[in-house]
């Protein structure tokens, strides 16, 4: 008989609020990842449709806040830091 593997979840809370989601996504970045605040409320706005509530999963949102994090040019990144959302 194969044995089979059972799946293991992640001790990560699902439905955190954004400033859990920042601190968690800033523990797991690099220096040239880190996130503000200001970022996150950008990202919420320009990505609405990911959002059906105010929770932030780890799990569903954080590869494509990177990847959209990533696309982002460094004038972009200054413009968005220095507004208040």
């Amino acid at each position: 008989m194969i044995p089979r593997f059972k799946k293991v979840k992640k001790n990560i809370n699902p439905h955190l609020n954004k400033e859990k989601f920042l601190e968690e996504h800033n523990r797991l970045s690099p220096e040239n990842l880190k996130a503000t605040i200001s970022l996150l409320s950008r990202f919420k706005i320009e990505k609405a449709s990911m959002f059906k509530d105010d929770n932030w999963s780890i799990d569903k949102l954080r590869r494509p806040f990177v990847l959209w994090l990533t696309s982002l040019t460094i004038e972009e990144k200054a413009n968005i830091k220095k507004k208040k959302i």
